[in-house]
């Protein structure tokens, strides 16, 4: 886990929204498997939620970073 974190943490911030946008597309897809029965590992729900809220965090922090 803190593998992923440090590489989140390398790329800036235009590069971390564009991963945001791709891990919601993802999760929105995995809704929608969930949602029809086609999802069978149901714990990458909460990865994908998990990443979100990581990469958020991130971009929070590197925002603060800048303003100072």
């Amino acid at each position: 886990m803190s593998k992923e974190v440090s590489e989140l943490r390398n790329k800036s911030v235009a590069d971390l929204e564009k991963e945001l946008i791709t891990i919601r597309e993802d999760q929105f897809n995995l809704r929608m498997k969930h949602r029809t029965g086609q999802l069978n590992e149901t714990n990458k729900l909460a990865v994908a939620k998990k990443k979100i809220a990581r990469i958020k965090t991130l971009i929070t922090e590197k925002k603060l970073e800048d303003s100072k």
